[in-house]
């Protein structure tokens, strides 16, 4: 790692503290900056050298930090202390954000005297990075007269992050509110974060809030940083005091109907909502008044996708009274009985259309009491994504996201299509979930299953974002069953995936077709950018003259492209089977990927990449 020169430390310069007061006191209207106030010394800090220093590793600069700070952070004079910290952090030329990530893991022989060094370094401090150290330290040992420290420093660019960081055990508003203002990118957020910051604790956030909550929120088109920021929106514009103070408000229960939905979604981003201090008295707000809008399409189909949280996804798993979360199902059902929409026009609304006609009753169909094991398959709303999800309820309750937050459970086509559930007589392990971003950057979820005598057994939890459960089992055949009855079930497909399965099945069964052209691996999926759209993918690898040493030679990947033609499903996967074994798909499918030399070689274009 290479660091960057502090300037002399404990100069004669005002305080980072006095300079962002100063700053603040001077923006037009108090107004709240959007991107941060720069440091003093020019428009983003003092430029950083060259590297001075060779790189470092992670556990290296750890321990230089704990060497350098370990004895300042003892010392019971603050004033001392903090002078100390300057130098130390000087002399370690780390970067900022090594010396903050490492200072909120420090141990700390003395608590006490590490919060007051920290106080003293945040309130008077002129260094970035000293500062940022009493920022990171505060993460853990801050306390509610803090807060207008941290708020302040906060409004400067460098230490926005850690500053919300520091805040978020202490004031969860004041933390969203820096947050979504390093996130309002393109400015969606801008009259949100202006509403908030001038209210103030205004009781119950005043107008101008909910009128921009409402705006940002209720628009057919809402941004898509709204909804990764679903919580932090919450917090800023304290969702449930808005509710509370208007619960007529049909705008507003919608805006907080999105909100809960978007912070449940586990498809694209962390869901959120188990973070969510009020998350069930808002459920209880917006069911109650669940009704009251009008009819529409978007109503309902948000109905439905609360619905689904509440029955087999996050929202499970809040902490609600007994009989709680089937009584809010219970009125969503009949709210959802009760109102129809006319058929839409356009063909997105139209494909909204079908998708709540395929899941209206499938968040409702509860066994009672709850079964040991329950497999659903769980689509979202069309217009948000295609993504299919396997969830697993445990007696009701879902296993996945009380283990592994980082992503959703896996498509049916890879836990169930597959047998990869199925518990033979040698124990397999199984990836249930993987991490939105990848299993090489946040984790997945695996677990062995076996077959123990009478019982199926899941235990050897790998991955777990939490402690791992304890083994779980289940009577073997009442498992084999549910397998086998979620495994068939394919109420939830729309036309493309259903085509799509069943052309899979046929060439996992009979790989001849295929395999008489050379073919291997062969598998039909819908596209995320068109669901509607069946794309069959083969691998082809020919069989050199002489074996290359130490691997199989160079393939490529083949993608024949079917669009759905209105034809029953069974139908044209029987077409579609048909014609690749009577047609090499290599004479009119398209190269997708492989090997290039090996495509030009033999007459195939290799794709364009735009």
């Amino acid at each position: 790692m290479s660091g960057r020169d502090e300037r002399t430390p404990l100069t004669p310069a005002p305080s980072l503290h006095d300079y962002a007061l100063f700053r603040q006191g001077i923006e037009p209207d108090g107004r709240f900056p959007r991107r941060g106030h720069p440091f003093p010394d020019g428009p983003d800090g003092p430029p950083p050298p060259e590297p001075s220093r060779p790189r470092l590793t992670w556990t290296q600069a750890r321990d230089e930090v704990a060497a350098a700070l370990a004895g300042p952070l003892a010392d019971p004079d603050p004033v001392r202390a903090a002078e100390a910290v300057h130098h130390a952090v000087a002399r370690l030329r780390l970067p900022d954000r090594t010396l903050r990530a490492n200072a909120t893991r420090l141990p700390l022989a003395d608590e006490p005297a590490a919060r007051r060094t920290a106080r003293q370094l945040t309130r008077t401090g002129t260094s970035p990075a000293a500062v940022g150290v009493g920022l990171a330290l505060l993460i853990r040992l801050g306390e509610p007269e803090d807060v207008p420290c941290l708020k302040a420093l906060g409004l400067l660019r460098g230490l926005r992050s850690v500053a919300a960081a520091a805040l978020d055990p202490l004031d969860r508003q004041a933390a969203a509110l820096l947050t979504l203002a390093g996130r309002s990118r393109s400015g969606e957020l801008d009259p949100l974060i202006e509403a908030v910051a001038a209210a103030g604790s205004a009781p119950a956030g005043g107008e101008a809030v909910r009128d921009a909550l409402a705006a940002l929120l209720t628009a057919p088109d809402w941004p898509a940083v709204a909804r990764w920021q679903a919580r932090r929106i919450a917090e800023a514009a304290r969702l449930d005091d808005l509710l509370r103070a208007r619960p007529e408000d049909t705008a507003l229960v919608t805006a907080a109907g999105r909100l809960l939905h978007a912070m449940a979604d586990r498809c694209e981003h962390r869901a959120d909502l188990l973070d969510y201090g009020p998350a069930a008295q808002v459920y209880r707000a917006v069911v109650a008044r669940a009704a009251a809008p009008a009819p529409t399409l978007d109503h309902q189909v948000l109905l439905l996708s609360l619905a689904s949280d509440l029955h087999s996804g996050t929202a499970a798993l809040l902490d609600w009274p007994a009989g709680e979360r089937e009584a809010l199902l219970g009125r969503l059902q009949a709210h959802l009985h009760r109102i129809t929409a006319p058929e839409p026009a356009a063909p997105a609304d139209r494909r909204r259309a079908a998708w709540l006609r395929r899941n209206r009753l499938r968040p409702f169909r509860l066994p009672v009491p709850p079964a040991p094991l329950r497999i659903e398959v769980a689509v979202a709303d069309p217009a948000d994504s295609p993504a299919v999800e396997t969830r697993i309820l445990i007696h009701g309750r879902p296993l996945l996201p009380a283990l592994f937050g980082n992503g959703p459970g896996h498509a049916p086509e890879y836990l169930l299509d597959n047998g990869a559930l199925l518990a033979g007589p040698e124990p397999h392990e199984v990836q249930l979930a993987e991490a939105s971003c990848t299993e090489g950057c946040c984790g997945a979820l695996y677990v062995t299953v076996r077959r123990d005598g009478d019982d199926v057994v899941w235990d050897g939890w790998r991955g777990a974002t939490g402690p791992p459960p304890p083994e779980l089992r289940f009577d073997a055949a009442a498992y084999d069953a549910e397998v086998r009855r979620a495994t068939d079930d394919d109420s939830w497909c729309w036309p493309a995936r259903a085509t799509a399965r069943r052309i899979s099945a046929a060439l996992r069964e009979r790989p001849e077709p295929a395999a008489r052209w050379g073919l291997g691996r062969a598998r039909a999926h819908t596209g995320w950018h068109d669901p509607d759209t069946v794309s069959v993918t083969f691998h082809y690898r020919p069989e050199p003259a002489t074996p290359p040493e130490g691997g199989d030679g160079p393939g490529l990947v083949f993608v024949w492209d079917l669009p759905d033609d209105g034809r029953p499903p069974e139908v044209q996967a029987a077409a579609a089977v048909a014609r690749i074994g009577a047609t090499d798909p290599k004479a009119f499918a398209r190269v997708a990927g492989g090997s290039r030399e090996l495509a030009e070689s033999l007459g195939y274009a290799w794709p364009r990449r735009d």
